[in-house]
């Protein structure tokens, strides 16, 4: 009989097959005879060591999946719904399975003698009778501590959190994970008992092993991943690059890539190109608000494009070239402003960070930038996130090379900006504080990830005494932080000298604070004093609240800045602290800021 039939047999292991019933028995006695049956005996053995997919779960790695899914409840840097809790508690009940399972065997294999019957009895019934228990108590927990993270984050406390879902999601999830996991056992065991019959018993293990640990990692990367994840977001990515936002119409001003002259076709500018370029304001509108003369601002975009389209060997190369020729073309270096945006990875541009500097300086402002990718910025940082800082730094050294042929007094003010993605790809154009400080006139940087070089550095060598989430570096003589930025770019009182450097980093942005490391290593930002819409309730779980965190970046638009990963008009405050008009007031700030925040972009 082979392990497989063994595995579908009907199992008659002691104390839980069932019994014969008597005929006339009714169904609400049968079933509570085999609830106290179960109650008697709440676990059954493997009737043979062969069972693989079909056996009874570890009573220590359930305990362990329990209580890892205990701590998922905790809540985390922004506020979750109910379905994403249910996944977040599935994932980290899973990881408690396997560690615990990993426990157990290695009890096992150095301990030989088992706890009895009794003992083991006892164990189990006492888990079935505490475990639901305590998770529908801290589950309704959970609840409460959302709620109060929704106040401090501006959101409504009203919140619908489904226990029963959550606690089913989560046990499906686990489940699930289970059967995969016993199922490649039992593909492993079965190639290792027929490589047995062809090599020695030793050498059949580690083969069979190798085997089996190799198919698993091409089926998950090359199949599930890259066939998978991976092409289904290219495929959409790919197509939503082709079309064009409802309202977005191509520009009839000159000063713009995809208007008339322009050295790149509207149809060529992909879908954040045409948003960016298709929704510039007019001199009229900027007019309109200043009271004051103004001009058309310059906007050129230029899309990603294979490389067999580019004659130069390095296709970021010729994407500068065609930048700064388009900039020539559109008369931008004899603006006052002359700003390179770095872009996320679908090519976006944050339009408040744009027009806060259009408005500011009355459309007397050119801004550019190259699109290295359309794929989302996750799926960008882990396929393609070397290709941001390479863009970027490619536009950078062409802009700095045409800048250098002008008088230094004709030169218009160089200034870098970038959001989450782009904001790393600026920094990885420059690699540290120094040089940023040494090439550009400015920097407006907002919600930076984690492994973006410069900010990392600030973050690492922060003054003593400041916080992670507020770092104060070289008493802000050059660089600060905000996440109200009315009141923190204010601190410290010393002198601010220029060039400036401005950060728009939200101490609940999970984009900010994201990392492989919080799988093990309790991170910064989460001690004391916390950020100011950080819950105190809030806690570190090794590989609960790495995935806590991930999935906190899925949700952390559902905030309204300066919460989460949204930073709204902030940009008016950085811009007036980085490269304001002369003449400009704090009075100025706050109009426009209020501009901002309620005005309805077209995109």
């Amino acid at each position: 009989m082979t392990s497989t039939d063994r595995n579908t047999r009907p199992d008659r292991s002691a104390g839980t097959a069932p019994g014969p019933e008597p005929g006339g028995a009714p169904p609400a006695r049968r079933a509570a005879d085999r609830l106290l049956r179960f109650a008697r005996h709440p676990y059954w053995d493997r009737a043979s060591p062969a069972y693989r997919v079909r056996r009874w779960p570890d009573l220590t790695a359930l305990c362990l999946a329990t209580a890892f899914f205990w701590s998922s409840l905790s809540p985390s840097l922004v506020p979750r719904p109910w379905y994403l809790q249910g996944i977040v508690g599935g994932i980290t009940a899973a990881i408690g399975y396997a560690l615990g399972s990993t426990l157990a065997w290695l009890f096992r294999a150095l301990v030989r003698r088992r706890p009895g019957e009794p003992v083991r009895t006892r164990c189990w019934q006492a888990y079935w009778l505490l475990a639901p228990l305590a998770t529908l108590w801290l589950v309704s927990e959970s609840a409460r501590t959302q709620r109060r993270l929704r106040v401090l984050q501006d959101l409504p406390p009203s919140l619908t959190w489904h226990t029963p879902m959550i606690a089913l999601i989560a046990l499906a999830l686990l489940a699930l994970a289970l059967l995969l996991a016993r199922l490649v056992r039992l593909g492993a065991v079965t190639l290792i008992r027929l490589l047995g019959r062809l090599l020695p018993r030793p050498v059949a293990y580690v083969t069979g092993a190798l085997l089996t640990a190799l198919a698993v990692l091409v089926g998950v990367r090359d199949i599930v991943y890259d066939r998978g994840i991976v092409d289904v977001a290219d495929r959409i990515a790919a197509a939503t690059n082709g079309g064009t936002k409802a309202g977005i119409e191509r520009p009839v001003s000159r000063y713009v890539s995809g208007g008339p002259g322009s050295l790149l076709g509207w149809d060529s500018l992909g879908y954040e190109g045409r948003n960016f370029t298709g929704s510039t304001p007019t001199r009229a509108a900027l007019t309109a608000w200043s009271g004051r003369p103004a001009r058309d601002p310059v906007r050129v975009y230029v899309p990603s494009t294979p490389p067999v389209a580019f004659a130069d060997a390095s296709p970021f190369a010729a994407q500068a070239a065609l930048a700064v020729r388009e900039l020539d073309r559109t008369g931008a270096f004899d603006r006052s402003v002359l700003a390179v945006a770095g872009t996320t990875g679908t090519g976006w541009v944050d339009p408040n960070v744009a027009e806060a500097l259009e408005y500011m300086h009355r459309g007397d402002t050119a801004i550019v930038a190259v699109q290295y990718s359309y794929l989302p910025s996750w799926v960008s940082f882990l396929v393609d996130k070397e290709k941001a800082g390479q863009a970027t730094r490619a536009l950078l050294d062409a802009v700095r090379t045409r800048l250098d042929t002008l008088p230094p007094d004709r030169r218009p003010r160089l200034v870098v900006t970038g959001e989450s993605l782009g904001a790393y790809a600026v920094e990885a154009s420059f690699g540290s504080a120094a040089r940023l400080l040494a090439e550009t006139d400015g920097a407006l940087l907002l919600g930076p990830p984690d492994f973006s070089p410069v900010s990392r550095e600030l973050r690492r060598d922060r003054d003593p005494g400041s916080p992670v989430w507020r770092p104060q570096y070289d008493g802000g003589r050059h660089v600060r932080f905000g996440q109200f930025p009315a009141t923190d770019l204010a601190r410290p009182a010393t002198r601010w000298e220029h060039p400036r450097v401005v950060y728009l980093q939200n101490a609940s942005d999970p984009v900010v604070w994201w990392s492989p490391g919080l799988l093990l290593d309790r991170p910064a930002w989460l001690s004391r004093p916390l950020g100011p819409d950080i819950t105190p309730e809030i806690r570190w779980f090794p590989f609960v609240t790495f995935w806590q965190t991930s999935v906190d970046m899925a949700v952390s638009y559902g905030v309204d800045a300066p919460h989460g990963h949204r930073y709204g008009a902030g940009a008016v405050d950085g811009w007036a602290a980085v490269a304001p008009p002369e003449g400009w007031t704090d009075a100025d700030t706050t109009r426009l800021r209020a501009y901002i925040g309620h005005r309805r972009a077209a995109y």
